[in-house]
């Protein structure tokens, strides 16, 4: 019985620094998750800047909006700026706000030219097409609550740009 009481406590005289790695500790992060992470966290400061950029460009009408060229890339540049110049063309602009959630769902560094996809629940129910005359909202243009997809690309100059997108207006969230 004396033993019992002798014994020291489990770990009691052990630094804490030398404590051996067990299952349940979180691995050190490696390059790859770190290089990972700068991109996730890249290609959605993108994403979040495109989203603020196509809401001035076309609060103001503009197509051409500097902001634009800052956070997108061809083919969904040109499809933004067409689209915001065809409101335009037939006096309407939007207004509002457009709310936003979006989450990474893949990652591929490895890839050529590395991507990050993204998908987002956008609610545009605050986010209107309306005339520019006067402010009525144009038939037909009501937002919806939908989800959206995107997809962000590194370019040769390290820019992550946001190039493709679609919102998928029949698929609620």
């Amino acid at each position: 019985m004396a033993a019992i009481g002798a014994t020291p406590a489990c770990g009691a005289d052990e630094p804490a620094t030398t404590r051996a790695a067990t299952a349940d500790d979180p691995p050190s992060p490696t390059r790859g998750a770190v290089d990972e992470q700068a991109a996730r966290k890249a290609a959605l400061t993108a994403y979040a800047g495109y989203l603020a950029a196509s809401r001035t460009a076309s609060g103001r009408s503009d197509p051409h909006h500097p902001q634009l060229s800052r956070f997108l890339a061809d083919p969904l540049l040109t499809r933004v700026r067409l689209s915001i110049r065809e409101a335009k063309e037939h006096g309407a602009m939007r207004t509002g706000t457009l709310v936003s959630d979006p989450t990474v769902t893949s990652v591929s560094l490895d890839s050529s030219p590395p991507t990050v996809e993204i998908q987002d629940c956008l609610d545009a129910t605050g986010y209107r097409l309306v005339y520019a005359k006067d402010r009525r909202v144009v038939p037909g243009s009501g937002g919806t609550r939908h989800l959206a997809t995107a997809t962000a690309t590194r370019y040769p100059d390290g820019r992550w740009l946001i190039n493709a997108g679609a919102a998928h207006e029949d698929l609620p969230c």
